[in-house]
């Protein structure tokens, strides 16, 4: 039963679905009217919407990307983003083009098919959350002077920073931290993301419960399925006593997924079952219900993973339902100094040692990096030299360039053509379905192209099974 305030709440907010598919959007309207929202008149096309957009007044539009007549959901989708009427849209196209273009339109998330009610109604309240909070500019002008932190609860205090793109993602995470949804946490090595999802899970209702890490690009390749869902007695060889999960131990309370990029394709199948269903099997088992949060996080660009075949997109939009990006270090110049006091006071104290300084040529030294290792590089610079300083003042220190050095080289030698990148795309794709063109699920359905057309290109690039 909808409680009386929020059925209230939720009357006054009226959705408006824009999908040619007739029993598709029916599904989704009466979804939608069980829990207790208004609805529009259904429309099919980019002109029927606007038509309803203008006498209806809709406070959310659901958009799917492919409509009757020439004009398609993102063209609709940039109409709304210009007049500010929040929108998400219904898709499971994996064209990296197409996502590129819809992404650009602003939109508050995606929706895959086929729509299960629970999603609809977590996607909706993030959107709606999402709108009163517009964009990361309306954050920034909303925040208190640079120097003031936000109110933040202690468990956000470690986090150490005054610049306004790291306040608005503070403040972001504080938020999200009530709701159950995922979160997919986005940002360069050594930016942060493990305290982030620390943090959140701390101010969150699971706080009592399991905070489970699980490093998805340092699990055994023979034994990921194991290490993630367990097994029972004698499932496989030296299975010698049934071994839970670490789905199952953190029951309850919350799983950090970090690099969730490196999860091989073949388990991104089951993984995106324990996300929908909230479901387990153990290797050797019976399947199990579990009760947890998922947080993830990748330093890679997951729409690039997508468009090469190399991470499901179903997955990807299962994950990216409420994003939080971490800014690198040199986008955050001003926190540079601050994070340099904090760590000098820690390890002075670790150490045994008065609080050390630095001299002002050290410090603009400091300053004048780009620290491609973000934070953590800069922790552990301060480390090493206060362990190394003979006196109360750090006169000078070396930092590790090699690493910037010699990758900045690396990638200059190792660009692509086009037709390189277009032949590994087509290749990458043909692996991950396993060599089948047509059909459903085939690699001309994921690349959104003419089987014809497909053939041809294998044909031209010269790919051949092996």
């Amino acid at each position: 039963m909808i409680k009386a305030a929020r059925l209230q709440a939720l009357l006054k907010i009226k959705i408006l679905i824009v999908e040619d598919q007739f029993i598709e959007a029916k599904s989704l309207s009466l979804i939608l009217s069980n829990a207790g929202y208004a609805t529009c008149s259904v429309a099919r096309s980019v002109r029927a919407a606007l038509s309803i957009i203008e006498e209806e007044k809709p406070d959310l539009i659901l958009l799917d990307i492919f409509l009757q007549g020439e004009e398609t959901g993102i063209d609709l989708g940039r109409i709304l983003n210009e007049r500010n009427i929040a929108f998400v849209y219904l898709s499971a196209n994996s064209n990296r083009k197409i996502l590129e273009a819809a992404k650009a339109t602003k939109p508050y998330g995606f929706m895959v098919k086929p729509f299960r009610a629970k999603d609809v109604l977590i996607m909706l309240d993030v959107a709606l959350y999402l709108h009163q909070h517009r964009t990361t500019e309306r954050v920034e002008s909303s925040l208190p002077p640079q120097g003031v932190r936000p109110t933040l609860p202690p468990e956000f205090q470690h986090l150490i920073g005054d610049s306004p793109n790291f306040l608005g993602i503070l403040e972001r995470a504080n938020k999200v931290a009530a709701l159950d949804t995922s979160i997919l946490i986005l940002g360069e090595s050594g930016t942060g993301k493990e305290l982030i999802a620390h943090s959140i899970h701390k101010v969150s209702p699971r706080r009592n419960k399991p905070f489970v890490v699980v490093n998805c690009g340092t699990l055994p390749a023979n034994l990921v399925e194991s290490e993630l869902f367990g097994h029972e007695k004698g499932a496989f060889t030296n299975a010698t006593a049934r071994r839970p999960g670490k789905f199952e131990l953190a029951d309850g309370g919350t799983v950090f997924l970090d690099e969730i990029g490196e999860l091989p394709l073949e388990l991104q199948v089951k993984f995106l079952r324990v996300l929908q269903e909230r479901e387990i099997e153990p290797v050797g088992g019976r399947p199990k219900t579990i009760d947890i949060r998922i947080i993830a996080a990748t330093n890679k660009d997951l729409e690039e993973e997508v468009a090469a075949g190399r991470f499901r997109i179903d997955l990807y939009y299962r994950l990216n339902v409420f994003p939080l990006v971490l800014p690198p270090l040199r986008d955050r110049a001003e926190d540079i100094p601050i994070l340099i006091n904090a760590f000098l006071e820690k390890y002075s104290t670790r150490n045994g040692k008065s609080p050390l300084t630095l001299s002002k040529t050290t410090l603009n030294k400091l300053l004048e990096y780009d620290w491609p290792g973000n934070i953590r590089e800069l922790e552990n610079t301060i480390h090493r030299n206060v362990v190394l300083a003979a006196g109360p003042v750090i006169e000078s220190l070396e930092i590790s360039t090699g690493i910037r050095e010699s990758t900045s080289m690396a990638s200059r030698q190792n660009f692509k053509t086009m037709i390189e990148n277009e032949r590994d795309h087509i290749l990458a794709v043909l692996e991950s379905c396993n060599w089948k063109v047509s059909g459903k699920g085939g690699a001309a359905e994921i690349l959104d192209i003419n089987v014809n057309t497909l053939n041809s290109r294998i044909k031209k690039l010269g790919i051949k099974k092996k």
